[in-house]
């Protein structure tokens, strides 16, 4: 990816799509440097890799008045830990670069002085490793049968190394519709005999989910999302990116 101005950054915070109410969005990464300094330094300080975490932060114009405007959301999720996927200036198209992490959401601010456009400011602090991966589904296409996505060349899961899945749930419609999403692998791109890797929780309402594999190495390189949809006429918008970190 070349030089970019910033016009086109995508955010999902759980089941609900932020692009359209932000106008900044940041993403940040830090390891604590822990001081390990002795006399055998040989005067020079000298430090270890601590902690890591990440941070998320954001500001846009206020709305309200549905779940999918960013006051609603926002009160919903305050002081809760939520799946987040920011694209990198694209529309989120499968194979189109994505970070993902679970964060908790720890503030919420809103208004300011008058005559101003109504804005907002929030923050997501991780509970998970921020992950640098690809989005495996867009938001804008509508599921209304099983089905299975594009693949994905992520490449193989190193031992101590994980593979991370967020699901963003936009919009489910219906009556009893039930989505089930998993990610499959396999060691090529015709998915002749795949693996599945992951299961998301069968969701019937907008909302988010984060999983990831427990360390163990993965050899296989290709990835995918697969889904199951039943009920009666169901309709379902959702997003979906795969990442792999620690």
């Amino acid at each position: 990816m070349s030089k970019t101005v910033l016009v086109n950054v995508r955010c999902f915070a759980a089941g609900v799509d932020l692009t359209s109410q932000s106008n900044k969005i940041e993403l940040s990464s830090e390891v604590e440097d822990k001081d390990a300094t002795n006399y055998g330094s040989q005067g020079w300080k000298e430090v270890l890799g601590g902690l890591g975490s990440a941070e998320l932060s954001a500001e846009g114009q206020w709305e309200a008045g549905d779940p999918t405007k960013v006051d609603d959301a926002s009160w919903a999720h305050v002081g809760s830990v939520i799946p987040w996927s920011v694209s990198a200036n694209n529309d989120a198209s499968v194979g189109s670069l994505a970070y993902l992490m679970s964060a908790l959401r720890s503030n919420y601010t809103l208004f300011e002085s008058v005559g101003e456009i109504a804005p907002w400011s929030g923050t997501g602090k991780s509970s998970s490793p921020l992950v640098r991966g690809q989005f495996a589904h867009p938001p804008g296409t509508a599921r209304t049968a099983t089905g299975t996505g594009t693949g994905l060349q992520l490449g193989a899961v190193p031992a101590g190394k994980r593979l991370h899945a967020a699901l963003h749930v936009l919009s489910a419609s219906g009556t009893t519709p039930s989505l089930t999403t998993r990610v499959e692998s396999s060691v090529d791109n015709t998915f002749a005999s795949p693996t599945t890797r992951l299961t998301f929780n069968a969701a019937s309402a907008a909302g988010g989910q984060i999983l990831r594999t427990n360390g163990t190495a993965i050899t296989d390189t290709w990835w995918r999302i697969a889904w199951t949809i039943t009920g009666t006429t169901p309709s379902f918008l959702f997003v979906a990116s795969l990442g792999i970190g620690a």
